[in-house]
């Protein structure tokens, strides 16, 4: 190996795209989470990717275990984390095997020569090893001893065991990528001395690695210069990177504090939605109410519970638990109670891929309950708008007395993009119906007469005892009723307090063509990618092509049936088999409904996206 005497300029790209994988215990959720916090302070748009196995530790070198973090930075628009990716760091034979077909020939390759010895191979199911059979021709493949240089690097560092060592080569990544793109190692050596501030030999040896990648690949021949992204320009403001989880746990905060109420959450664990348990924890000094309860039952009802007592109540889930919470919810509607409940919807059925993205529970959003049981569903669309959606979804619980199911999923709770950090004084007002001293003729099931809304009153109120439960309710005292008409009645208005909401959230927008040959309809954590694919078919020419992306599933905006007539086509794009198509085809049925599915626990791609509309069109 030859030194590169001659410093070049960094060359510019608009964006790049980079994908870690290696096993779970590789490290590459933390390299990746560095890597893109790193870049969102030099002021590029982001988003990213994570994508690991549902066990907690998968068997070393095996083909369901790799675990990958892929990230897109751009100096321009970033919408999705990117398909085919320009840099792949590969830390085994199996992670390469299972994720080459992602990267763009004659782009980059790194790979950990270390790890491709024959145990490994034969795990990743390799007759020859890839690195000398000539498979990887077509790409720039950079064979490095990643694992000796590590040992090296850490040879004089002391109280480090060898599993420790061989760990920190992750960090020896980084750094070449750092130098690679012209990145600051400063955050990432910050983030050590915060991390492990108690333990000073670990502090040294993740520096000492880091630093030891980073002038390895300024040495490299292969690599004669480096490359730069431009800061994107992003509306004024101050931002930060959050994850999908993160936002929607702070929506709440934000909405809890604009009210002035205390914030419960009742939840049981569960993937992927356990994150926003974790962060909430984190805010006792906001006033906030965590428990963790013993299953999905205990959560919801313990939510309730805090609803009836005046409290934001907050209850979070996946798909199998909110069949499980189904009842539950059916008892809060009946109450005409408060209440939000987040699926972060994964694959299914039953356990499913309980960490891969999909859109499957929409109809069990709409409809499995028991009962003639309406209420209120919205879908956040993109990590940093969970935040908004999660506020949104308090505000349209407790202005309308009723349950609201905010529906995100795996793609966008565990993505990360910037975020343009907002003040509470920022966000809406929320009206509350809470009442707090007794009224002429004062009854619970009293109704705004816009919203229908019934009055929120607060057990230990005198004057103001109620009761509640399951039983139907009469129209007036809210005493238990088996009158028929009654039940007709009360059944009618639960129904038509849901569809007034309508009359409380926004316009359907439609971006791009306003009107022409096809329209594009996604709900959504899809709004990444259809964004993407819709923006660049209009730019190739195809301006007759327009977006319309659901926020709100239930009720939906008032002036939907408009947009779906100003188009030739209708095409609904989900990640499952048509849920939304079939809603909108009950809803405006003389309207005929293309559909274009994926089930695969992925995100769309987007020339599959740009192949099929051209298609249609």
């Amino acid at each position: 190996m030859t030194a590169n005497n001659t410093k070049l300029q960094p060359e510019v790209l608009e964006a790049v795209v980079i994908r870690f994988v290696g096993d779970s215990g590789d490290g590459m959720q933390l390299t990746g989470t560095q890597f893109s916090d790193t870049s969102a302070m030099f002021g590029n748009d982001i988003a990213t990717f994570p994508n690991y196995p549902a066990e907690i530790r998968a068997p070393q070198g095996s083909l369901y275990g790799v675990s990958g973090f892929q990230v897109h930075i751009g100096s321009v628009e970033v919408s999705t984390p990117g398909d085919n990716v320009d840099l792949l760091v590969a830390m085994n034979p199996a992670a390469l095997k299972t994720n080459l077909r992602a990267l763009k020939l004659g782009h980059t390759l790194i790979v950990d020569t270390d790890s491709f010895n024959k145990k490994n191979l034969e795990k990743a199911e390799y007759s020859t090893n890839p690195l000398e059979n000539g498979s990887l021709d077509n790409y720039r493949v950079l064979l490095v001893d990643m694992t000796s240089l590590t040992k090296e690097a850490l040879k004089d560092v002391s109280g480090l065991d060898v599993k420790t060592i061989s760990r920190s080569k992750n960090m020896f990544a980084l750094g070449m990528i750092y130098w690679m793109y012209n990145r600051s190692k400063e955050h990432t050596i910050d983030f050590f001395n915060k991390t492990f501030k108690s333990k000073p030999h670990l502090i040294e040896a993740n520096t000492k690695v880091l630093n030891a990648g980073y002038f390895y690949a300024e040495t490299l021949e292969l690599i004669p210069n480096s490359y730069t992204i431009s800061p994107a320009k992003l509306p004024a403001g101050t931002y930060r990177i959050i994850m999908g989880n993160t936002a929607t746990a702070w929506g709440f905060l934000a909405a809890a504090e604009k009210t002035g109420l205390e914030l419960f959450l009742g939840s049981y664990p569960i993937t992927p939605a356990t994150d926003i348990l974790h962060e909430l924890v984190k805010h006792k000094h906001f006033g906030v109410k965590a428990f963790q309860a013993e299953d999905e039952i205990a959560g919801i009802t313990s939510a309730i519970g805090a609803a009836f007592a005046g409290d934001l109540a907050i209850t979070t889930t996946s798909g199998p638990g909110l069949a499980l919470k189904g009842e539950a919810i059916g008892l809060a509607i009946m109450v005409e109670l408060p209440l939000v409940i987040v699926d972060v919807q994964r694959g299914g059925p039953s356990t499913g891929l309980p960490t891969k993205t999909e859109q499957s529970d929409l109809l069990q959003a709409m409809y499995g309950r028991n009962g003639e049981s309406p209420l209120i569903v919205i879908a956040a669309s993109t990590p940093a708008n969970c935040f908004n959606f999660a506020y949104e979804a308090s505000r349209l619980a407790i202005e309308h007395m009723t349950p609201v199911i905010l529906l995100t999923d795996g793609y966008i709770a565990n993505g990360s993009a910037p975020w343009k950090i907002k003040t509470v004084s920022e966000m809406p007002a929320i009206k509350n119906n809470r009442i707090f001293e007794v009224k002429d003729n004062w009854h619970p099931y009293d109704r705004d007469q816009i919203t229908l809304a019934r009055n929120w009153a607060i057990p230990g109120t005198p004057g103001l005892e109620h009761r509640i439960g399951g039983l139907e309710k009469d129209a007036v005292t809210g005493n238990i009723s088996y009158d028929p008409l009654n039940h007709e009645e009360m059944t009618k208005i639960r129904a038509e307090k849901i569809e007034r909401v309508k009359f409380n959230i926004p316009n359907q927008e439609v971006e791009f063509a306003q009107e022409g040959d096809l329209l594009v309809i996604g709900w959504g954590g899809t709004y990444g990618s259809l964004h993407s694919a819709v923006k660049q078919i209009n730019q190739e020419g195809y301006t007759s092509i327009g977006l319309a992306h659901f926020n709100y599933i239930n009720p939906l905006p008032k002036n939907t049936e408009e947009i779906l007539s100003r188009f030739k086509k209708i095409v609904v794009c989900e990640l499952n088999s048509g849920q939304f198509a079939s809603i909108l085809k009950i809803k405006f049925s003389q309207f005929d409904y293309l559909k274009f599915n994926k089930i695969q626990g992925l995100p769309y791609a987007n020339d599959d996206l740009i192949q099929k509309f051209k298609e249609l069109v």
